[in-house]
C-alpha cells in the first residue's frame, strides 16, 4: 500500500499531541486518554478486570463509528469470559498485536503505538483502541462501521441500454466494482492519504499493462502536492491537479459509471477515486470526450455516430444560436430572407430593449429557473421548470418585454443543452454563450466569428496531462478519427488512441 502524507502533517513543533507518549502506568495513561477525549460525548470508556490476578484493562471507541457487534463479539467476550486466555495474556512479558489479534482474539487486523498523535485520530476514525495493564502500548483494532447506500442506477447519467450500477460513497464499493468487471490481473489499484487536518483515503486505479508510465508518475506526482486540510468531494481534487485552472472548461471527467471508468483504463487513462464520493476522475480528458456517451458503444454504430454527430451539432448551437440572432438583428438584417424579417420587426414593435438586452433578460430567467428546478424537491423540481418556463415567457411575451422569436430561440437554446451528457461541460458552454452575446452586441458578425477564433486559440493550448485537449483534431491524427465524430464498427477500432501513448497500442481481439 503507497501512501503520500500531506507536508502540513509533520509539523511537531505546533502540536501539542507530539511529545504525548504512553508510559506503561495504566492509571496516568488512562488519565491521559480522559484528558484527550473525555469532552466527547460519543466517546465511550469502558473498565475490565480480568484473570485471577485481576489485570486491569480499558477499551475505547466512538458510538456509531464502531461496529458494536465486533466489539462484543471478540473484545468484550476476551475480555469477561476467556479467563484462561487473559491469564495467559497477562503473563506475558510482550505481546504483538499480531499475536493479539490472531491468537488471543482472532481479529482482522490491528496495529500497536505509544504515540497519542497516532492513536487519536484513529479511535475518531472508528478504531477501538485496548490498553491492558503493564503494556506501554495500546492495541488498535479495527472495527470501523462504515455509513453505506446500496448500489444505485447513476441519476446524472442516465442510459437507455447499459448496466445499472453506480459508485456510492464508500471507496472499498467503487474498486470492488471495477474489480467485478471481470477477471484481469492488469488493473492496479494504489492508495494514497490526503489531506493536512482531516485524512481521507484515495486511489488510483490503471493498466499496468496498458497506461504510459509516464502518465501514471505524472498523475501521482500532482496527488502528493495536494496541500487542504480536507478533502470533501472529488471535485477538490479535481480542482487541485488540473493543468489551467482559469480556463472555463473542464480538464479532468467526472462520472458515477464502473463501465465507463474501466473503458478508459482500458485505452490507456488514469482513474481517480477518493473515499466518500461517489464520482471518479478520469484523466487525461479531450473536448470529444465530453460529449461522448457509454451507450455510444452500446449500440450499433449507425445510430450511435448519428447521436453523437447531434451533440456536437447541439453543442454549438447551444453556444452560438442567441449571439447569431443578435448580430443578424442588430447588424445584419440583410443577410435574412426578407419575409422572415419582416416577421421579426412585426414581433419586435412593442419591443422596447435592443437585443442584447432582451436575450440576457430572457437567458438569465432560464438560468435561474434551471438553478431553482435542480434545488427543489424532485417532486416539484421537473413541473417548476417547464411550467414555470411556459409562464414567463408568456407571460413576457404579452407584456412586450421579449419577443415571440426570442422565446424560441431561447427555448432551442435551453433544449440543445440538455442534450449535452457531461453536466460540467455544459455549465461552461452555458458561460461562454454570454460572452459571445456580448461580442455579437458590440461588432455583430466580426465580433462573433472572431470570439470563436480567440475561443479555439484557447482550446488548441489546453492540455490535459501533457495531452492536446482538442486531439485527434489537433494535431491532426487521421487513425484516431475513428473514435471522434464518427463512431466505427468496433471491428475496425483495434488501436488505442495514440495521443496517450500507450504500451500496448493494439486491443486484443
Amino acid at each position: 500500500m503507497e501512501r503520500i502524507h500531506s507536508k502540513n502533517g509533520n509539523h511537531s513543533g505546533s502540536n501539542p499531541l507530539s511529545s504525548l507518549k504512553f508510559t506503561g502506568d495504566y492509571q496516568k495513561d488512562l488519565e491521559l486518554v480522559r484528558q484527550e477525549l473525555g469532552q466527547n460525548s460519543d466517546v465511550h470508556i469502558r473498565e475490565f478486570s480480568f484473570g485471577q490476578s485481576a489485570v486491569h484493562a480499558a477499551m475505547i471507541y466512538v458510538s456509531g463509528l464502531s461496529d458494536h457487534t465486533l466489539i462484543d463479539q471478540h473484545i468484550s467476550q476476551f475480555l469477561l469470559l476467556k479467563d484462561d486466555q487473559a491469564e495467559l495474556f497477562s503473563e506475558t512479558d510482550a505481546v504483538s498485536v499480531d499475536e493479539l489479534t490472531n491468537q488471543f482474539l482472532s481479529f482482522r487486523s490491528g496495529m500497536e503505538t505509544n504515540d497519542v498523535k497516532v492513536w487519536k485520530p484513529k479511535v475518531l476514525a472508528g478504531y477501538t483502541a485496548l490498553w491492558i495493564e503493564g503494556s506501554a502500548a495500546v492495541y488498535l483494532l479495527d472495527t470501523v462501521k462504515k455509513k453505506t447506500r446500496n448500489i444505485e442506477e447513476p441519476v446524472s447519467e442516465a442510459l437507455v441500454r447499459g448496466p445499472r450500477v453506480g459508485f456510492t460513497e464508500s471507496l472499498d464499493d467503487n474498486t470492488a466494482l471495477l474489480r467485478q468487471h471481470g477477471e484481469n490481473g492488469d488493473l492496479l489499484i494504489l492508495q494514497f492519504r490526503v489531506g493536512s487536518r482531516v485524512k481521507k483515503e484515495l486511489v488510483i486505479a490503471y493498466m499496468k499493462e496498458i497506461a504510459d508510465p509516464a502518465l501514471v508518475e505524472e498523475v501521482k506526482n500532482r496527488i502528493s502536492t495536494i496541500n487542504l486540510d480536507y478533502l470533501a468531494e472529488s471535485g477538490y481534487v479535481e480542482q487541485l491537479i488540473e493543468d489551467n485552472f482559469l480556463s472555463p472548461f473542464p480538464q479532468v471527467q467526472s462520472t458515477e459509471r464502473p463501465d465507463r471508468v474501466i473503458s478508459a483504463l482500458l485505452d490507456g487513462r488514469v482513474a481517480i477515486l477518493l473515499d466518500g464520493s461517489p464520482f471518479a476522475l478520469i484523466v487525461p480528458v479531450t473536448f470529444s470526450m465530453l460529449l461522448q456517451s457509454p451507450e455510444d458503444y452500446y449500440e450499433r454504430w449507425i445510430p450511435g455516430t448519428f447521436i453523437r454527430f447531434l451533440r456536437f451539432f447541439t453543442a454549438f448551437a447551444s453556444m452560438l444560436i442567441p449571439a447569431l440572432y443578435i448580430s443578424f438583428i442588430s447588424f445584419h438584417q440583410g443577410l435574412i430572407p426578407t419575409k422572415l424579417v419582416i416577421s421579426i420587426i412585426e414581433s419586435r414593435q412593442s419591443v422596447p430593449f435592443p437585443s442584447l438586452l432582451e436575450a440576457l433578460i430572457m437567458e438569465i430567467s432560464i438560468e435561474i429557473l434551471r438553478e431553482a428546478g435542480l434545488r427543489l424537491p424532485k417532486p416539484i423540481g421537473p413541473a417548476m421548470g417547464i411550467v414555470g418556463g411556459l409562464i414567463i415567457g408568456q407571460a413576457a411575451v404579452q407584456a412586450g418585454i421579449v419577443s415571440p422569436i426570442m422565446v424560441i430561440v431561447v427555448a432551442v437554446t435551453a433544449i440543445s443543452s440538455f442534450a449535452i451528457p457531461s453536466y460540467n461541460l455544459g455549465i461552461s458552454l452555458r458561460i461562454i454563450r454570454f460572452l459571445a452575446m456580448i461580442s455579437a452586441a458590440i461588432f455583430g458578425m466580426y465580433g462573433l466569428i472572431l470570439f470563436f477564433l480567440l475561443l479555439c486559440s484557447h482550446l488548441v493550448r489546453l492540455e490535459s496531462f501533457g495531452v492536446p485537449y482538442v486531439s485527434p483534431a489537433v494535431p491532426y491524427r487521421l487513425r484516431d478519427w475513428k473514435d471522434l465524430f464518427f463512431r466505427f464498427p468496433l471491428k475496425m477500432m483495434k488501436r488505442r488512441p495514440g495521443m496517450l501513448h500507450t504500451k500496448d497500442p493494439v486491443r486484443k481481439g
